[in-house]
């Protein structure tokens, strides 16, 4: 015993003075030093954590290099994320100092060098959220430790300014917007300047996000300031064409705002807006969330990014072909919509369910004629006698289809062609998992698939990390998911790599190919041209329906 207790000491020993660790690296605002943790026999991961990429932004201002620091800077923990209202709206939290970002470097027997990067940008309606995501007892859930463990990637997670302080626009040049998506580019940009120095590949970075993040992603591709600094983009539901994506009218809440702040609303209306408390400016910037079928949720979201002529030179339907070099990956959720349609009609969640009145809101500009079309194409499979569970799965897929599927398959579409004069790759995706408390409580009945939000449990391999709360099929839809979201940062094909279930092919204007994602996945899981009828209604009937002229 005593040599078998010699023994395991020796290896202890040898194992803890052998870990693999990157030790203080150098990047261009001084050393930085992180934690090293073992994952297993000389298998370790360097997590940095609070590392400046700017410096405290300026009210409605781009954001700045930090200027750097003196000494070792010990990267241990979550820096503050940026000033925002807590979720029910009520008060703030957060700070203005706030652009830090983390970094996940695994390690296997040497140091890791040359690693494919994911840089993750979170959602949260650009009016929430954080670098780290939400907290279950230490447990956060934008830990980049599994990706980046599983599929041998840097992961990097980012901070940037949401709500009025990261979006308000006046309309024009006095104050233009988008002052969250800068701090985005700039994070992206530090990222590729100091990525090398952490064991990464710069000139193969992989941006990706979901909702906000993945129409960020999206407006990061289109942009013409990021010409070079990424080679991939994944976006989960979420496109620069969603509906709540694009404000096309600044003025009228950045008045509301200013109103609720006591500064005028004429030309003097920006001065007055910078002097402001930012705490107050915060709490100017709530919205509107008791929905109807009459007044739907999508429409009040109208805190997003702006046509501002610099950061978006044009709209962004227009600006693909900055993406023609671009491989990209996005796809939806197959319920997406129901967080949305739940809390516009309730009923939906309850025993009884009226006709989906949700379309004549969708539909007002077109009048009786747009109701009745979309009435007739969404019950066109209901038979004669549909039942209730029926028509609240219709109700839940108008608003999938409008909020999030529809400019989805459009965004890919303009991808696929601008990419005719370019090298990008475009792939597409269902994700159907069904949502794990479907039947268990409310809100969700037992016919659920794949909510908002639901695929980042699995993306980010809580199945592996918290094991407890999850069954093997869980596993098998995160460890597919991480091989195919890893593979395609590798090489731009989410088949080569890691071994995957299916293999997923590309997506052109012609096949309009896609892959279905869950545990049971098998050959039969590759689709085409995703619920095209439904597309085709609204990008080509309903447009063509004459307008309503209203009485003033």
């Amino acid at each position: 015993m005593v040599v078998l207790g010699l023994l395991v000491a020796v290896f202890f020993f040898l194992e803890t003075a052998s870990a693999v660790s990157l030790g203080t690296v150098y990047t261009e605002g001084g050393l930085v030093e992180g934690k090293n943790i073992r994952l297993g026999y000389r298998h370790h991961m360097d997590v940095f954590k609070g590392i400046p990429f700017g410096d405290i932004p300026g009210r409605f201002e781009k954001p700045q290099r930090h200027p750097g620091w003196d000494g070792i800077l010990r990267a241990f923990e979550y820096m503050p994320r940026c000033l925002q209202l807590n979720l029910i709206m009520t008060d703030t939290r957060g700070s203005e100092d706030c652009l830090y970002l983390n970094i996940w470097v695994p390690h296997h027997r040497s140091v890791s060098t040359n690693l494919p990067v994911m840089v993750w940008l979170f959602g949260g309606a650009f009016m929430w959220g954080g670098s780290m995501g939400a907290n279950f007892l230490g447990n956060y859930l934008y830990s980049g430790q599994e990706i980046a463990d599983r599929g041998d990637v840097i992961v990097v997670t980012l901070g940037y300014r949401v709500g009025t302080l990261g979006f308000l626009s006046s309309g024009d040049s006095s104050l233009p917007g988008n002052y969250g998506l800068w701090d985005q580019q700039a994070a992206i940009a530090w990222v590729n300047r100091n990525i090398r120095s952490f064991g990464g590949d710069p000139d193969n970075i992989t941006i990706f996000g979901e909702s906000a993040g993945a129409a960020s992603v999206n407006f990061q591709m289109l942009t013409p300031h990021n010409k070079g600094l990424f080679r991939r983009a994944l976006s989960q539901s979420g496109s620069a064409l969603c509906p709540w994506a694009v404000n096309e009218n600044p003025r009228r809440f950045a008045e509301e705002v200013a109103l609720k702040v006591n500064c005028p609303i004429d030309d003097k209306m920006t001065a007055c807006l910078k002097m402001t408390d930012p705490v107050a400016l915060t709490m100017a910037g709530t919205l509107s969330i008791s929905s109807s079928p009459d007044s739907p949720l999508v429409h009040n979201l109208v805190i997003g990014a702006t046509i501002d002529g610099d950061f978006f030179p044009d709209e962004p339907s227009k600006l693909f072909h900055n993406a023609a070099d671009i491989d990209y990956l996005s796809g939806v959720n197959d319920m997406d919509g129901h967080l949305f349609t739940g809390l516009d009609m309730p009923s939906i969640n309850s025993h009884l369910m009226n006709t989906p009145v949700l379309l004549r809101a969708l539909t007002k500009e077109k009048g009786l004629a747009g109701m009745e079309s979309a009435f007739s194409t969404y019950s066109s499979t209901w038979g004669t006698k549909p039942s209730q569970e029926t028509i609240k799965k219709t109700v839940v897929e108008i608003g999938t289809d409008f909020t999030f599927l529809v400019p989805i398959q459009m965004s890919l579409y303009l991808h696929s062609n601008a990419t005719i004069s370019g090298t990008g790759r475009t792939y597409s995706y269902l994700f159907t998992e069904p949502n794990r408390m479907g039947g268990l409580t409310l809100p969700y009945p037992s016919w659920m698939g794949a909510d908002h939000a639901d695929d980042l449990q699995y993306m980010f391999g809580k199945p592996f990390s918290s094991p407890l709360g999850y069954w093997p099929r869980h596993r098998d839809v995160s460890g597919y998911m991480i091989a195919y979201w890893t593979n395609f940062a590798k090489t731009g094909d989410p088949n080569k790599g890691l071994d995957v279930p299916v293999t997923w092919p590309l997506f052109d204007t012609h096949s309009q190919q896609y892959l279905e994602i869950n545990s049971k996945m098998n050959r039969g899981f590759v689709g085409q041209k995703l619920r095209q009828r439904y597309v085709h209604f609204w990008e080509s009937v309903l447009p063509n329906i004459p307008l309503v002229k209203y009485d003033r």
